[in-house]
């Protein structure tokens, strides 16, 4: 069973899963709200740790696996 809390998540999952524009998205990752890091194997992809983005989303909209 994988360990969810450190499941790593492409930038447009979590775009959709928050359900923000592009645009918002990007500042989100630009002042460090949601911190990242690149795929080892292509280096323009980012990577958010699913614990970060349920820490965003707060207690109310946990995502269920």
């Amino acid at each position: 069973m994988p360990d969810l809390q450190n499941e790593l998540m492409k930038v447009m999952e979590v775009q959709r899963l928050l359900g923000v524009s592009k645009k918002k998205m990007a500042a989100l990752l630009a002042e460090g709200t949601l911190p990242y890091t690149l795929d080892p194997l292509d280096k323009r992809v980012k990577l958010i740790n699913r614990a970060d983005v349920e820490r965003l989303m707060g207690p109310r909209q946990r995502m269920v696996a």
